[in-house]
């Protein structure tokens, strides 16, 4: 029986949620699955080792700590932008998320944390960062190395 190993491309029915049980993100009933490459990057590391060794059919829950998945909230990554950067009728409130057009061209998703006189501080850390996960996984198919 073949088992998912690094490199290969795997087919997945899946759920993520955070500890509390709030889902995240996953695939509906009828929605295609979701292809990942173990290993590829396409999901954090402790993701990925969660289904390295699991065969077509096979289920699992994972919990993943937040250090191996998107890692903990990072103080850096925060920011002090003018109010001036933001349209003019934008309404900024502590806690929503809003995206970002970097001088590349790519796009940042950032969390407001607080407006002030001062400014708009804004977190660039990945949504989930600081986040314990639980990820459940249906494999569907194990594609090639």
């Amino acid at each position: 029986m073949e088992r998912v190993q690094v490199g290969a491309r795997v087919a997945l029915r899946f759920t993520l949620s955070l500890a509390d049980g709030t889902q995240v993100e996953g695939t509906a009933p009828d929605e295609a699955p979701w292809e990942v490459v173990v290993g590829g990057g396409d999901l954090p590391a402790g993701l990925d080792r969660c289904l390295v060794g699991l065969a077509v059919g096979e289920h699992g829950r994972y919990v993943v700590a937040a250090a191996d998945a998107y890692g903990e909230r990072d103080d850096k990554a925060r920011e002090i932008m003018p109010r001036a950067d933001f349209p003019a009728d934008a309404e900024l409130v502590p806690g929503m998320a809003y995206s970002f057009t970097l001088p590349d061209g790519r796009e940042a998703i950032g969390q407001v944390m607080a407006v002030g006189a001062g400014g708009v501080e804004v977190d660039f850390s990945h949504p989930l960062a600081g986040q314990d996960l639980v990820f459940e996984v249906d494999v569907v198919a194990i594609g090639g190395h």
